[in-house]
């Protein structure tokens, strides 16, 4: 087990356990619940206004389908060789998604959530960082923001460079303490970095696959997230970034009564480590955690918490930071 400070408590987009995901009432929540930090998706309008999104369509987290004045913008697109369809943010001007409401996007396992359904509009990047600084006078402490910037490959295609948007609507507040900045994509973070962003710099990883900036331009030989999590790949991301953060499956073992070593291994190479997310419902624990095949029940998520904290974290991402701070607590 390494021994860490206390890791930093990430609101995945916001308390969103609770609150339909990036609204104002799931971020105001996650501080009041004790997070440290909260964690924005960050995706661009048609005219370059930054909106805190899960995707860049639209369908599950909004209200757009009920607009008939939008029903001829539903389209379809291939998204990092995904194909979608549905409503996607570059095709409307920041105007115009103002007038959306955000919904909950998972309806059948977070019930209680989508009876917020419709109270808040979308909001921008610049309007987090108002509701972090008030948290941060509020509860007078220095709270954080955990940027993830979504699809930038595809955005800078079609001429959204999400690296210059984040970059000039950023700088003005960001600070090696107040700022962590993330992405699937290292190409981008690496970008915002040259652009003299002060901040920490994390690379998230996938168990499987390879990332969407070296697969459009290596096509299948692009080096896959395994490679980079080799003791040699490490080594070489070390020099480029400040952390990975992983997906929970790829540090407890396949039979969920232990640890794998790659936190371990993270940390020799002198990288932070992080691991996304911590979720209290039975569809999202491992199996041996589950109470019962209902997937919206919660689970024993307490001792799948605990074991993942002994791996030393960094930072932890929770749908619930209420406990996640309670795992932290009882594991101190």
């Amino acid at each position: 087990m390494s021994t860490q400070r206390r890791p930093l408590v990430i609101a995945h987009r916001g308390a969103s356990g609770y609150r339909p995901e990036h609204s104002r009432a799931a971020y105001e929540l996650a501080f009041a619940l004790g997070a440290d930090a909260v964690e924005p998706d960050i995706v661009a309008t048609k005219d370059g206004v930054l909106v805190l999104r899960h995707e860049n369509e639209i369908s599950g987290t909004t209200d757009v389908a009920q607009h008939p004045q939008f029903a001829s913008r539903k389209t379809s697109k291939t998204i990092d060789g995904v194909s979608l369809t549905g409503w996607f943010t570059e095709d409307f001007t920041w105007a115009e998604l103002s007038t959306l409401r955000v919904v909950e996007r998972l309806p059948q396992v977070r019930q209680t959530s989508t009876t917020f359904n419709g109270r808040e509009g979308i909001l921008r990047l610049s309007d987090l960082v108002e509701i972090i600084d008030a948290a941060s006078a509020r509860y007078g402490r220095e709270l954080v923001m955990v940027a993830e910037i979504k699809h930038a490959t595809y955005f800078e295609s079609i001429g959204l460079p999400l690296d210059e948007l984040f970059a000039d609507a950023i700088r003005h507040w960001a600070t090696p303490t107040n700022l962590v900045v993330e992405c699937f994509e290292q190409t981008v973070l690496g970008k915002i970095r040259e652009r003299g962003i002060a901040a920490k710099y994390i690379y998230l990883v996938e168990s499987s696959g390879s990332p969407a900036d070296l697969k459009a331009k290596h096509g299948k030989k692009a080096l896959s997230y395994a490679a980079h999590l080799t003791d040699a790949g490490l080594a070489k991301l070390a020099k480029s970034v400040d952390g990975v953060s992983f997906d929970k499956r790829m540090i407890i073992d396949k039979d969920g009564h232990g640890l794998t070593d790659v936190v371990d291994r993270t940390h020799a190479a002198g990288l932070l480590a992080f691991t996304w997310t911590f979720r209290a419902e039975n569809r999202f624990l491992a199996k041996r955690f589950r109470s019962s095949g209902v997937a919206s029940e919660w689970g024993n998520w307490a001792a799948e918490f605990d074991l993942l904290v002994t791996a030393g974290l960094d930072g932890i991402f929770c749908d619930q930071p209420d406990l996640g701070v309670a795992a932290l607590r009882s594991g101190a």
